[in-house]
């Protein structure tokens, strides 16, 4: 079968539906996701320095980040297939903790590998591995390349509807992180001061906050602009995902929804 031509706008508006008539509140376990991120973000900032200790606290906290992102990919699934899905959910992924992470660093180094030739390949390998994490918790049972090559079949004629699908979210993602945009311009002007040698003559970022409270003012603004759009994205993302599979015949496929136009593309 050829890929369909999804009607992006129809989608969402039917998951807005989907999203105010799930069982647990989507904007409450948005806020219990990012929130935990937080504080583990905060932890890793009290941790300081750059000897092995704080480098250990970094990795081990984005780690399990990492696997409460599964945790609430599980939970926008259930909504999907009309389950419910309870708060304990976002700690799902800790089950097969060790696969999870194995397929982002496999699939983060072929991405890598893509983009050392140039950043158009690379873009266009990290949509071709978009649904691999979805494969896997659909069937945890299956290897990191089973689902990888899965993803590549399943995205075949949706890289670019996967890429405007992301540009109509760029203005909120954007608008969460603004906090860490200012941060970062001002590290950079510090930076540009020391190297002219005239360092701490101007107001620079450090002297307004510790790095702790950067961490606590961008993870605080992004949770709250995140309630408002985060679950839609990602239940959005995820009937993209069944769509492919219908069209490809790979993994397990749920009938043809009103949101796809069989017009190939």
């Amino acid at each position: 079968m050829m890929a369909s031509l999804i009607n992006r706008k129809q989608l969402k508006a039917e998951t807005k539906a989907m999203l105010q008539s799930a069982q647990v509140s989507p904007k409450a376990m948005t806020a219990l996701y990012l929130g935990i991120t937080l504080v583990l973000n905060l932890l890793s900032s009290f941790s300081g320095g750059s000897g092995i200790l704080s480098l250990f606290v970094s990795v081990l906290i984005s780690l399990m980040s990492m696997v409460l992102t599964g945790g609430f990919i599980l939970y926008c699934m259930a909504i999907r297939r009309g389950e419910r899905a309870e708060f304990l959910t976002l700690f799902d992924g800790f089950s097969f903790a060790g696969k999870l992470i194995a397929l982002h660093f496999v699939m983060y180094l072929f991405i890598m590998l893509w983009t050392m030739l140039f950043i158009v390949p690379g873009i266009i390998a990290a949509y071709r591995y978009r649904f691999a994490q979805y494969n896997l918790f659909e069937n945890p049972g299956i290897s990191v390349m089973e689902a990888l090559n899965m993803s590549k079949k399943q995205t075949m004629g949706y890289k670019s509807q996967l890429f405007t699908l992301d540009l109509s979210y760029l203005g909120w993602a954007l608008l969460a992180t603004i906090p860490s945009g200012f941060e970062t311009f001002h590290a950079t002007y510090e930076t540009l001061q020391f190297a002219g040698g005239f360092a701490g003559a101007q107001l620079t970022y450090s002297s307004l906050l510790p790095v702790w409270g950067w961490v606590l003012l961008s993870g605080a603004w992004s949770l709250f602009i995140s309630l408002f759009f985060l679950p839609n994205y990602q239940c959005v993302e995820l009937g993209y995902f069944e769509i492919a599979k219908s069209t490809s015949g790979i993994g397990s496929a749920p009938q043809q929804d009103s949101w796809s136009d069989p017009t190939p593309y």
